[in-house]
């Protein structure tokens, strides 16, 4: 199903082949003065600049060539040679209507679906998710969702950080606390299967332990031991492990579901310990692991490259694995488990130039092949002060921490708007948590990702503007609108287009694939969250200028109500495909 712009670009293209030129001028942009034109195309300048001629003769002739078309109310040129189209209200009527009965919305899958993991948020355990696992949650999942509406086959990816040297911590901070455990003896299984602690003694027995090992050597070389007999597979160790992993999982999964994010796999850097000491044999019979100075690494610097980077260090000079080790062996198994001819990793920009050497080790290793895996970094969320969000106190905000103090102010935010009285309390709980929840997601959403943003709890829990709340209330309204309808049994009908406010309507819903294409090939969902935002202004100003259930004919009674409809259903497509969930009513 194409879009407006690609059917008119088809026929602009014909009109240039068939003054000799190159089709390809015929490219078709929405227009930047939409009070002028619908659509534009500067290819006659381009034309112009190639063949020595003058441009404005060229968008003449090529005009000419399109004046019959009946899809086209006017072609009119502009200033040296801008050919600006105004669509017929017959082709925007005929693409409404295939909007309102198309599943998609109008937004078309990819033409060759692929098989993509997506590795995004990054918890671990016993430490709580704080406000810097945010943007990579909200991103990811959202691009895990437009992925998969595209038609690609996708994962989403936890990568659990439940190995290394924070276990060992862990393990001897509780043999200190408890050493009568049976984990602590050279025992073997069964072990208790209920655990020894809870979600808050590793979040308060963590940063102990972490502090006492910096000044503390022996406590130091005492983590260290655990962590290598842990790794070595000691039983105590490993049952003890295991309870320190499911205890984290179970709550980070209760704190990520409230989000609205989920994931497919909950693989942690543990389920790719297992893959090292093949892959660095490969390493070494490929010539591309070499030792340097004890270590092993693999150099990946390059002569083109205009700074420098060092190689990626695969095995220590005491022959630990590192981190860019664990990454490059969860390529291997991510290969070896589902074949991805893509990998995404949702990481903050901090971290690309260790993603750069281990998709160059990688690449070179032929576990990707070029552009088999994208780093997509993101800013960070920042105080009024332009710096890492932080509490009052200057620590680390909790997530959960957030989440309240967002949900507090959506209640607040419910009662000064007079909006869900006459809710039970439950109800009214639920709509307050999704209001919360649109709130978060969309002021981060609406920026792009490589960007930095101020968090400003006002601006983003108010119902009026640029907003996750405005959004809902005009979805909510929508909602309202039909069940009125429902009531005076008025149906939806063919849709006609006449009325200014209903042309921008009809224009705005066909402006969706154009933003999925393009968050699609930036990675980089603000342009759906910018639709969203256009589609709602543009139903509030077809529902002021159109009056929908006092229409003065039936036939245009059912017009309007199946545009509302169509708008209703694409606005809570886009706001599913950011992860924002809409309520019935408020």
């Amino acid at each position: 199903m194409s879009d407006l712009k690609a059917a008119l670009a088809e026929a602009v293209g014909t009109a240039f082949a068939g003054e000799g030129l190159d089709p390809a001028l015929g490219r078709v942009t929405v227009s930047d003065r939409p009070d002028l034109a619908d659509f534009q195309c500067n290819g006659a300048l381009a034309a112009a600049k190639a063949a020595k001629a003058n441009p404005r003769d060229i968008a003449t002739r090529v005009a000419e060539r399109l004046r019959g078309d009946p899809r086209l109310a006017s072609v009119e040129i502009a200033g040296p040679g801008f050919i600006n189209f105004r669509v017929a209200e017959s082709l925007l009527a005929d693409r409404a209507n295939a909007i309102a009965g198309d599943v998609r919305c109008g937004a078309d899958p990819v033409a060759a679906p692929r098989r993509v993991l997506i590795d995004y948020a990054g918890p671990n355990v016993a430490k709580p998710m704080h406000v810097g696992h945010l943007r990579s949650s909200i991103i990811g999942e959202s691009l895990k969702r437009l992925f998969r509406f595209r038609g690609d086959t996708v994962l989403g990816d936890a990568h659990f950080g439940d190995w290394g040297f924070q276990m060992g911590l862990l393990i001897v901070a509780l043999s200190d606390l408890q050493p009568d455990l049976p984990y602590f003896a050279q025992g073997e299984d069964p072990f208790p299967t209920i655990s020894p602690v809870s979600l808050e003694d590793l979040e308060r027995l963590y940063p102990e332990a972490a502090a006492r090992a910096k000044t503390d050597l022996e406590y130091r070389d005492r983590a260290r031991r655990a962590t290598a007999e842990l790794q070595a597979g000691r039983p105590g160790y490993r049952a003890l492990w295991k309870h320190f992993v499911a205890v984290s999982r179970t709550a980070l999964e209760r704190e990520f579901h409230a989000l609205g994010v989920d994931f497919d796999l909950w693989n942690g850097e543990s389920d790719a310990d297992p893959f090292i000491p093949d892959m660095v044999a490969d390493l070494k019979a490929k010539h591309l692991a070499i030792e340097d100075q004890g270590a092993l690494i693999v150099r990946i610097a390059r002569n083109d490259d205009k700074r420098e980077l060092p190689p990626l260090l695969v095995l220590s000079s005491e022959g630990s694995a590192m981190y860019g080790t664990t990454d490059l062996a969860t390529i291997v198994q991510r290969r070896g488990e589902f074949d991805p001819a893509l990998i995404l990793y949702v990481v903050d920009q901090r971290q690309a130039d260790h993603f750069e050497q281990v998709f160059r080790a990688a690449l070179l290793a032929g576990y990707i092949a070029e552009g088999g895996a994208e780093h997509i970094g993101f800013g960070t969320m920042n105080g009024t002060d332009g710096k890492p969000f932080k509490t009052r106190e200057g620590g680390v905000l909790k997530l959960h921490d957030l989440i309240e103090m967002t949900t507090a102010k959506a209640r607040d935010r419910l009662h000064e708007a007079g909006l869900g009285a006459e809710l039970s309390p439950e109800a009214f709980e639920d709509i307050a948590a999704k209001v919360a929840v649109a709130a978060l997601k969309f002021a981060d959403l609406s920026n792009y990702r490589g960007t930095s943003y101020v968090f400003d709890l006002d601006r983003f829990t108010s119902f009026e503007g640029r907003t996750g709340p405005y959004l809902l209330y005009q979805a909510v309204r929508i909602k309202s609108l039909m069940r009125r309808a429902a009531d005076e049994n008025a149906a939806p009908g063919p849709i006609t287009v006449a009325e200014p406010a209903e042309r921008e309507l009809a224009l705005t819903l066909d402006g969706f694939d154009q933003a999925l294409a393009e968050a699609y090939d930036k990675r980089a969902p603000n342009t759906i969250a910018e639709h969203a935002y256009r589609l709602a202004q543009s139903f509030s100003r077809f529902y002021a200028a159109c009056p929908v259930l006092a229409a003065p004919t039936p036939a245009l009674k059912a017009s309007r109500l199946a545009l509302a409809g169509a708008c209703l259903k694409q606005l809570e497509l886009a706001l599913d495909l950011l992860g924002i969930e809409t309520p019935e009513r408020m």
